[in-house]
């Protein structure tokens, strides 16, 4: 399998484009100026080319902060693409034509995964694909996209998932999540008072939950929203931390950019050093592939932000492509299998 990535700064698909000939899929991000332009012109460069797309920064070593990128599966995989309409109100309306496009590819055991970018409501969409990636040994990576749309084959949509079924004719393929964030201590919180529609966090094991994160992390009301690159909130899924960041105050609870639930048990996390998790996620993913044809990954928004201002953004996206042919884009949120998680890197490896 062969993985082309191509960039314009300028934000130009045909400077992108430019040596890409024959691919069985496109995946475009582009900055949101340029975002509508950039998809009727790359889909006139390659009509009938199964093609999605999103608003956002793209990257291969270094990140693409306000032009276009261009990441394209050249051979050895089949490909279906489609989209799930009206996902805010009705995610599971059109699971039949996830069910049609999977099916179409015939995927066998771990070599098909499912790209996907979501225009919003990410959780309810990846509950409804559940039971799916069991049914079908799928793995599942993805991202929501900037300014609420998506594209498919030269049309865009609000409030809509589009997605790629790609199948590794050539080998395996398997998901993996990177947390930089690790549980600070044992405490459980507890979580109470939420409201679902509003990502709403009330009460924390009874106490009001914006006093009681000031008091865990000694950080002032104002300071709260920027206090998640230090200490964003995990929840526990079994054994496995799922991480919820703070985006705002509203009373005596708190906004985040996840659903937390009534009972959910969260804890309070702490940074560890990015570039040795970075060094323990090629080990793992060396260890896990002999061969790797190419990475496509999503690195959230904030992770962005903090390894900006550490100076290692670079660094980072460089450590990762000593694997191998490595792209991706910067998302608002990621998707790791049936998860909806933030503040983390999810890629999608190719053998």
């Amino acid at each position: 399998m062969k993985i082309y990535y191509g960039k314009s700064e300028s934000g130009s698909v045909s400077e992108a484009v430019k040596g890409l000939s024959s691919p069985k899929l496109i995946i475009m991000t582009s900055h949101a100026d340029k975002f509508d332009a950039n998809v009727e012109a790359l889909e006139k460069l390659y009509p009938g080319v199964p093609c999605i797309g999103c608003v956002g920064m793209g990257y291969d070593t270094t990140v693409v902060e306000n032009g276009v990128s261009i990441t394209a599966f050249c051979d050895g995989v089949s490909v279906a693409v489609g989209i799930l309409d009206n996902v805010s109100t009705m995610p599971a309306r059109y699971i039949s034509r996830l069910i049609k496009d999977i099916e179409s590819v015939h995927p066998g055991k771990e070599n098909t995964a499912i790209i996907d970018f979501c225009a919003g409501n990410d959780a309810a969409v990846l509950t409804t694909m559940s039971t799916l990636i069991d049914k079908y040994n799928l793995q599942v990576m993805g991202a929501t996209g900037d300014a609420g749309k998506v594209s498919i084959n030269g049309k865009i949509y609000p409030d809509a998932m589009v997605y790629a079924v790609i199948k590794n004719e050539g080998g395996r393929v398997r998901s993996y999540k990177e947390n930089i964030y690790v549980p600070r201590d044992n405490k459980q919180l507890i979580a109470s008072k939420t409201d679902k529609s509003k990502y709403y966090l009330g009460e924390l094991n009874g106490r009001p939950a914006k006093q009681f994160y000031m008091e865990l992390t000694g950080c002032s009301e104002s300071g709260i929203v920027n206090q998640t690159f230090k200490n964003p909130f995990g929840k526990m899924v079994g054994d496995d931390i799922c991480i919820a960041s703070l985006k705002d105050v509203s009373g005596n609870g708190l906004i985040l950019y996840r659903q937390i639930n009534d009972s959910d048990i969260l804890t309070l996390l702490e940074m560890r050093d990015p570039m040795e998790i970075a060094e323990s996620t090629v080990s793992k993913i060396k260890n896990d592939f002999s061969h790797i044809s190419g990475i496509f990954s999503v690195n959230c928004i904030f992770r962005y932000l903090v390894l900006k201002e550490r100076g290692e953004l670079n660094s980072y996206l460089g450590k990762i492509a000593t694997l191998g042919t490595s792209c991706g884009l910067v998302g608002f949120g990621e998707h790791f299998n049936t998860q909806f998680v933030n503040q983390t890197m999810t890629c999608v490896v190719f053998e």
